[in-house]
Order: structure tokens, then C-alpha cells, then sequence
């Protein structure tokens, strides 16, 4: 993550009631013959979202607004909770330390990095989970959860799980954690016509994830 990141949630309530999803950049090349090939130019897919979607009050308006400028518009980045992805298992139900495969002992490596995994019968995709939530993440090795302090610990800015002994070889690593997205503002110009949000007009507020 880039040096310029506060540690801190954009306000829950608007963020949960807010907007966006994953991004991808394909190109879509038309041959001669009219077949098309495509080419997939971002390995990694990018969330946008936009906050003023979620904003209901003056109360949310002025605290969003506090938070922008606290962040100097798009300078700082923060955490914000994606209401329909932010757990390693399906909503509706409790992390287990063996919801996702975070790697394979070999008697030597103490540090694994947290990912969660969309899809597998085709072409599955593995995504870094950088920001867990504080308190939430299980570790388990060949099925047996792991003491988290004791056993393992986790930094919460990097989603880097560090054992206090190497898993043994062919262990199986798993966890299970709720996350947080790290993203920006996507402008420097927080623009908000205060007649038209009285009438009911939603503000525009941009947010861009964080690919480091």
C-alpha cells in the first residue's frame, strides 16, 4: 500500500448504502472476417464505487464532507466496506477458518498472504485481500484452527498472515476474515448543489480502489 493511507473506514452507514462494483478492461479486437478475439489488458479487476448513493441526511452529507477534506480530496487513501463482498464466505453467513485456501507448507515459510477465490470450474480468479478487519480473521492448518496471537499473528494493513512455527510440509492453509476495500476519492472537487440535495437530488461522490 502506498505510504499515503489512513487506517480508517469511510462512515459505515453511507458506505452501506452506497453504489459500485468490480471493473475490467477488455479489448475487443474485430478481424477481417468479422471474428473478434479478446484480450483481457488488467489482470486484476478494479472497484469504483460512488458514495452519494448512500448519503439520506445533512448529518451524512456534513460527515462525508469532513472525511473528504481530513483526506485532501483524492491524497489519502482509506477503507471502505463493500456491502455485497466483504467476507471470505457467502453473505448471510460466519467466516470459518476454512472458507479459503491461502496456501501449502513446505517446513520453511512462516508468512502467507490472505485471498479470496471467485469461481473454480473455469477460469477461477484469486484476489489479495490486503485490508482485513481487525478481529475477525481464522486460521486453520490441515483443518485445525490456529491460536491467532499465539500460534499466528496478522497485520491488518497488509492482510499478512505470519506464523510463530513454519507450517510442516504439504499442510494445507486456510482462513476465513471479513475485509475492507482500500480506496480514494476519484476527485478533488467535491461539488454538492445544497438546494438541489434538499429536493431530493443525489450528490456524485467517485471512490477508485487502490491497485498497488
Amino acid at each position: 500500500m502506498p505510504a499515503a493511507f489512513h487506517e480508517v473506514l469511510f462512515p459505515i452507514s453511507v458506505a452501506l448504502a452506497g453504489s459500485g462494483g468490480p471493473e475490467r478492461k477488455t479489448e475487443i479486437v474485430i478481424t477481417g472476417s468479422g471474428r473478434e478475439e479478446r484480450i483481457a489488458r488488467w489482470v486484476d479487476s478494479r472497484r469504483k464505487y460512488d458514495a452519494g448513493s448512500g448519503v439520506k441526511t445533512l448529518a451524512e452529507l456534513a460527515s462525508v464532507l469532513a472525511f473528504f477534506e481530513e483526506r485532501r480530496g483524492r491524497l489519502y487513501g482509506f477503507r471502505w466496506r463493500d456491502r455485497i463482498d466483504f467476507q471470505s464466505c457467502a453473505i448471510g453467513q460466519t467466516p470459518s477458518p476454512l472458507d479459503q485456501p491461502i496456501g501449502t507448507g513446505d517446513g520453511t515459510t512462516k508468512q502467507f498472504s490472505l485471498v479470496k477465490i471467485y469461481g473454480g470450474a473455469f477460469a477461477p480468479y484469486t484476489r489479495a485481500i490486503r485490508k482485513p478487519v481487525a478481529g475477525t480473521a481464522r486460521v486453520a492448518v490441515n483443518g485445525t484452527e490456529r491460536a491467532l496471537g499465539a500460534d499466528i499473528s496478522l497485520d491488518v494493513t497488509s492482510g499478512i498472515v505470519t506464523f510463530t512455527n513454519a507450517p510442516p510440509a504439504a499442510a494445507n492453509i486456510t482462513a476465513g476474515f471479513q475485509f475492507d476495500v482500500p480506496v480514494r476519492f476519484d476527485t478533488d472537487l467535491l461539488s454538492i448543489d445544497f438546494a438541489a440535495f434538499v429536493a431530493g437530488e443525489i450528490p456524485k461522490i467517485p471512490l477508485v480502489e487502490i491497485i498497488p
